[in-house]
Parts: C-alpha cells; structure tokens; sequence
C-alpha cells in the first residue's frame, strides 16, 4: 500500500521551488543591468589609474593672466644702451698737428738747407742736391727744373746763409707744388642728387680706412653721409667700414653675399643716398692691381652704373706715399679707367718720399686733396701747398 506525503514536506518543497525561481530572476535582471549600463557605483581609481581630465579653462588674455594690476610684480626693462657717437676734429685743426708730425719727420728739407748753406757750392754739392731730391721721389723732370732754379738763384746771390737758403729753395718747391691748383673736394649737390665720390685704389694702400676717415671729415663739417661697401671679395672690408660709420652716425650699404656684384651695391648705394637726401655718398671699392685689365674695366663699370643715379663729383685715387714712382705708374692707369679727379696720399708721415706729390701732379695735372700723417681716426686733413712746403722745410 503507498503512502502518502505528509503536508509539512510538500511545504518545503513548494518553498525551494520559489526560492531558486526567485534567485534565478535576481540573476537574470542583474546581468541584463550590466550589460546596459555597466555597474551602478565606479570603481575607485587605483594608484596606478591616472584621475579623470578635468576641462580645459578656456584661454585668458595677457591682462587676465597677469592677474589684478595691484597683485601684478613687473619687472623693469631696462632701456637698449645707445652708444655716444664720436665727434670728428675740425679740418681747420687737422693741418695744424699733423705738419708738426710731418715737420719732425725730417723729410728732404733738411737734407738740401744743409747742403744750400756751405757757401760756394762746388759740382760735388750741386749732385748732392739732386740726388736728395730723387730719393724723394720728386720725379727727373721736376727735379731738373729745381736745380736750374736753384743755379740761377745762387749764381745771383752768390754765398747764402741758412734763411736766405730756405726762402730760395721755399720758392722753388711751392711753385712746383702749384698753389692754384683747385683742391676742395667737389661736394655740391646737383639738385636732389647727393654728391658722389668714387674711391679706388691699388691694394695695401689703406683705402677702407681712407674711406672711414672721409666720413669723419665730412661729419665733422656736418655733412649728412652715407657708405658704399663696394668691396665685396672681402668680408673683412665691409665690417670694416661698418665700424668706422657706427663711430660717426653713418649707415654702411653692403652686401650679404660675399663676390656679389660691387657695380650693384654702388648702385644702391647712390640710390637710397639719393632717396634720404642725403649730401655725400662715398663709394669704396676693392683694391686692384693695375696691370689686370679686367679689373679695371670693372672699376669703369661700378662708375658707370652709379652715374645712373647722380654725377660722380670725385673719382679719388689713394696712394701710399712710400710707393715712389710706382704709385706714379699706378695713377696713370686709374687715370686712364675711370678719369681721376683727385690724390689721396696716405702714409706720409716718417717719409722722405714727399716728392711724390710733386710729381703725380706734374704727371697727371691732378691735385693732391688730401693727406694722411699717422694712424689716428682723425689724421686725414685737406692738402696745404703752404703748409706742406713750410713743413718739410722744417718751418712751424
């Protein structure tokens, strides 16, 4: 016979079959939950974990960002130090010191007073004297014309003391020397046009430098200047004429490609002169042998393009004054290139060979304009017939 369930276990087995259908729904609507929307609470973020990026603040402006002006520590700018520009000497001073220099060095003065005041001169003086002046590069035409003056005066005067000496020879060498010459550099303008000045040159002659010490010549007259850096095969030579113009106020036109066309940067040169209106342009160029045609036809070249934009007043050779009849030879080239109006005789002082600026005058029928005696920014000064004759002369 079977037997039937009692009440209590039929309870319980209605109570577990509830209880697992319970858990399996919870089960069930827990991982549909994920899968939606992931787990209700985030994590907390580990060590490793990097915090969440807040947003960015949008972008302040300068004021902003300083913060209130009382807040706000400036620091002070200190303003760009302006260097104090150098003031030039006078031209009217210049002669003054540099013919006591030029007095001290000796020079043929003393050598020819020395010999004109032994008395009655005998053949032997006479060589004496022309030797003396051909070792100072006085030139054989020009010396031969002094001696003849020199004889005819002494045949008049018979013996002469040391004074009577040196007006005799005075008079001989300042006619030689030509006083009325025209020696005043050419600086008027023609119309809105700067006056244009040329320089050329062999090499070794101090020609940048010359350059350099025409613009503090002119500056010291109040001229307004400009450069030209025409030299372009060396580096060196446009730096060069950059520091002498900083020293004065004066800009320098250069190129910054080494080898570039000098003729362009002449012709630049002359052009932004013209443009500033400006007084004076000085036109450096690169030293050049006399004897390469090609460089010097270049040289034509640079002064024709500036032409272009106004009248080159000056074409002013530089000549060292130690070169004796080669710096002649020398003249008479560039002479011939590009028409020289004018001498620039450098390197004079502690020299013998004063002579030559009697003879490249003779030679050339071009004046000396302007001499150099030392090294000094300012020992470049305006020739003086006088001054010049009264110095080698040993007369202050």
């Amino acid at each position: 016979m079977t037997s039937t369930p009692d009440l209590t276990t039929i309870l319980l087995a209605v109570v577990a079959v509830i209880a697992v259908i319970v858990v399996a729904y919870l089960m069930v609507r827990a991982v549909r939950r994920r899968g939606q929307s992931g787990p209700a609470v985030p994590p907390t973020p580990t060590v490793s974990e990097a915090p969440e990026t807040p947003e960015a603040e949008p972008e302040r402006g300068p004021e902003e960002a300083r913060g209130p002006p009382e807040t706000q520590l400036e620091t002070p700018v200190e303003a760009p130090e302006v260097p104090e520009l150098e003031r030039p000497e006078p031209a009217a001073t210049r002669m003054q010191r540099l013919r006591a220099r030029l007095a001290r060095s000796g020079g043929i003065g003393n050598a020819l007073l020395a010999v004109l005041s032994r008395g009655e001169l005998k053949e032997a003086d006479w060589e004496e004297i022309e030797d003396t002046l051909l070792v100072a590069d006085v030139g054989l035409p020009a010396v031969e014309e002094i001696m003849a003056g020199l004889r005819t005066e002494m045949k008049v005067r018979g013996s002469v003391d040391p004074t009577e000496a040196r007006q005799v020879l005075r008079e001989q060498l300042l006619a030689l020397v030509d006083p009325t010459m025209d020696r005043s550099l050419h600086l008027d303008r023609a119309g809105e046009d700067p006056a244009a000045i040329l320089v050329v040159g062999v090499n070794g002659t101090g020609k940048t430098t010359t350059v350099g010490k025409m613009a503090r010549l002119l500056r010291a007259e109040d001229k307004t200047v400009l450069l030209g850096a025409a030299d372009t095969f060396r580096a060196a030579a446009a730096e060069q004429l950059t520091t002498w113009g900083d020293r004065v106020g004066v800009q320098v036109v250069r190129s910054d490609r080494e080898g570039a066309d000098p003729a362009a940067v002449a012709f630049e040169a002359v052009g932004r002169a013209k443009a500033e209106d400006l007084d004076v342009v000085l036109v450096d160029t690169a030293g050049r042998l006399q004897n390469k045609a090609t460089l010097m036809d270049e040289l034509g070249k640079v002064k024709r393009v500036m032409e272009k934009q106004a009248p080159v007043s000056e074409v002013l050779l530089v000549l060292d004054a130690t070169t004796g009849q080669n710096g002649l030879r020398q003249a008479q080239v560039f002479a011939e290139a590009v028409g020289i109006t004018g001498i620039v005789l450098t390197k004079l002082d502690g020299s013998a060979k004063g002579g030559i600026v009697i003879s490249v005058q003779r030679e050339l029928g071009v004046p000396v304009k302007l001499v150099g005696l030392g090294e000094g920014p300012d020992d470049l000064a305006p020739f003086d017939p006088d001054a010049f004759v009264d110095a080698i002369l040993g007369q202050d």
